[in-house]
């Protein structure tokens, strides 16, 4: 079996990890907001098949996946989910302030599934019919000299070419890449492109040099004090962390499904929470500290 070479490879990309680059102060993840008052209708409720949910040695875990941004990669956590690959394995290489990984059936980062390796999904296209909201311009970016938009696809914080070169372009689409802020699910790779396989990992905080170098599927919804409760280590210490059971939430039983809601980020309610925050503004909090409210409510 190849030997998968583990996130923290990036280093060789950019920088050594003890500095890396950062988005905002204080990263967050969206999170359960307590007893919201928006309107019903602002609230969208997600396809219960792009919802994973995670439960660990240290509690739950629920991930909203992303099929527009990697639809192979999501396809193939899928694919293993069913199967019941990643019950039990543990979480072999966590490192504080980055990222928890797993996936691993050897659990040293060795391995992997007996599938085919897939092909990187760094980026993707999007037209004015997408579900796209601009949060602000920025002049400049690690690796990126021209100007680009910051903004939402659904959970996911994105960067994204300018909406005018849609008119320019033979699709009528930019491209798209997303943001590694704290909570968003990335897949491992080996050092060679498209060699990603089963291995992933659960942004701790927020790493830009992750970006457009790793294929990113998902985000967390609720859950971020359980992945920054993972042992630390590389590898942890024994008895490790592991990954309890993982199931799609449409293949829970209904007596054991929770509810799950997320605030539409396209609503008057979510527009009106982006323009109070102040992220987009020149001095103001990053895209990665800009809270989206979810309800899980427990099967009754």
């Amino acid at each position: 079996m190849k030997r998968l070479i583990p996130v923290a490879a990036l280093l060789a990309i950019a920088c050594a990890w003890t500095a890396p680059t950062v988005l905002g102060a204080a990263p967050k993840a969206p999170k359960a907001a307590p007893a919201p008052t928006y309107p019903e209708a602002d609230w969208r409720t997600p396809d219960p098949d792009n919802i994973l949910v995670i439960d660990t040695s240290r509690g739950r875990v629920i991930v909203e996946m992303t099929p527009f941004s990697a639809p192979n990669h999501v396809d193939r956590i899928k694919t293993l989910t069913r199967a019941r690959f990643y019950d039990g394995q543990e979480f072999f290489r966590v490192i504080e302030g980055f990222m928890d990984q797993t996936g691993d059936p050897t659990n040293l980062g060795t391995g992997g599934s007996d599938l085919p390796d897939l092909k990187d999904e760094f980026e993707f296209r999007r037209g004015s019919a997408d579900p796209w909201v601009f949060i602000t311009r920025q002049a400049s970016a690690p690796g990126v000299v021209a100007t680009t938009e910051l903004g939402l696809m659904g959970i996911l914080p994105v960067r994204s070419g300018p909406s005018a070169q849609m008119m320019l372009s033979a699709d009528g689409k930019t491209k798209v890449w997303p943001i590694f802020c704290a909570g968003v699910m990335g897949m491992a790779k080996a050092s060679p492109p498209d060699t990603a396989n089963s291995q992933f990992f659960l942004m701790r905080a927020s790493v830009t040099d992750l970006d457009h170098n790793y294929t990113a599927w998902g985000r967390v919804l609720s859950g971020m004090e359980v992945v920054r409760a993972i042992k630390v280590g590389e590898p942890p210490a024994p008895p490790r962390d592991t990954l309890t059971t993982v199931r799609l939430l449409s293949d829970l039983p209904p007596a054991e499904r929770p509810t799950v809601k997320v605030l539409d980020t396209r609503s008057a309610s979510f527009k009106d929470l982006l323009a109070k925050s102040g992220v987009g503004s020149p001095v103001g909090p990053s895209i990665c500290d800009l809270d989206i409210p979810v309800l899980i409510a427990k099967p009754s």
